[in-house]
């Protein structure tokens, strides 16, 4: 018995789901505007933070302005040495103390020779009579000097160099002064120009490596600050990049935190230095006059203050960005 089969159904074909219509990509408008609103949730999430925070911030914040306070008083203090000394660095004047048997006739006669020399701007006499007098005035010796019997000073010439001021450019006239038999003493300040060239020189390389040594601190103090926020807020962290935040949105408000932290305390910094400033300002010029100087104590310079801004708020970033980058990837 022949048994006929049935020829095997065929499955039908399964139906293609319908193709979604691809979203529209948005504008650069909206573009611009999402990214405006996640810097601002970072930025004013980070400052919530700091308030929820106050003495822990404060700490912080007062450690950096120290930190930053501290070469920035040191340019203050060589922008004033430098207007002190101003004078004194471009003094090229050649005191001549002639011998005392010269008289005041001859003294005058050695000037109008000199005078003659192509190197010598200038040939400034004093007499015996001038240079007791001006001793009697800044010694406040009068009483004694008036029981002298004869005036026991020299006459001097005071010779000003002609060209340009340089050290060693006054050797070859200094060397001719002195093989004059007429002089008893040449005193030139060049010795003293060059130290105090070396001594402005030494101060400001200081400065350099001291603003690089405190900048490093800064970027370890507000560097390990962020690196604990990070690691306190791990549980929230993981939850958002399983939901999908990128690393950057994770990261952007901690940069701000690092940010806000450079930022405030370099503003403490300036208050520090403003505080300095008022309070060293009188008695220093009190004890400069007492010398018979006259200075206007200089504060910090504009430019100076916004360098620290600008200074504290950049390393305060780059510090949070270092350890913010490290934890996550630790994380990830």
């Amino acid at each position: 018995m022949n048994v006929r089969r049935r020829p095997p159904r065929r499955s039908a074909p399964e139906a293609t789901p319908p193709k979604r219509p691809r979203a529209p990509r948005p504008s650069a408008g909206a573009r611009l505007g999402r990214w405006r609103d996640h810097h601002l949730y970072g930025l004013l999430s980070s400052l919530g933070r700091l308030a929820v925070r106050p003495l822990a911030t404060v700490l912080t914040v007062t450690v950096l302005g120290v930190a930053l306070a501290l070469p920035l008083l040191l340019q203050a203090a060589l922008d004033n040495l430098r207007a002190f000394s101003g004078g004194l660095r471009e003094a090229r004047e050649i005191t001549v103390f002639l011998d005392p048997d010269v008289g005041a006739a001859a003294a005058a006669e050695i000037a109008a020779g000199w005078r003659g020399r192509p190197d010598v701007a200038e040939v400034i006499v004093r007499t015996p009579e001038q240079g007791l007098a001006e001793f009697r005035q800044l010694s406040g010796f009068s009483e004694a000097i008036g029981v002298l019997d004869s005036n026991p000073l020299p006459s001097v010439l005071v010779v000003a160099p002609a060209g340009a001021a340089a050290d060693g450019s006054d050797g070859a006239l200094i060397a001719a002064i002195e093989a004059d038999r007429r002089v008893d003493l040449v005193q030139h300040d060049a010795a003293w120009r060059r130290r105090l060239t070396a001594i402005m020189t030494l101060g400001e390389r200081a400065a350099i490596a001291l603003a690089a040594l405190f900048g490093l601190a800064t970027l370890l103090v507000v560097g390990n600050t962020v690196r604990l926020d990070v690691q306190s807020r791990a549980e929230e962290i993981a939850i958002m990049q399983l939901m999908g935040a990128s690393d950057g949105f994770v990261r952007r408000p901690f940069l701000y935190a690092g940010l806000w932290y450079g930022l405030l305390g370099a503003v403490v910094a300036i208050l520090i230095a403003l505080a300095m400033h008022l309070a060293l300002r009188d008695p220093l010029a009190q004890l400069i006059a007492s010398y018979g100087g006259q200075l206007t104590v200089r504060g910090v310079a504009p430019t100076a203050l916004l360098a620290t801004l600008a200074g504290g708020a950049a390393l305060g970033w780059l510090g949070a960005w270092i350890a913010s980058t490290r934890q996550l990837r630790r994380t990830a």
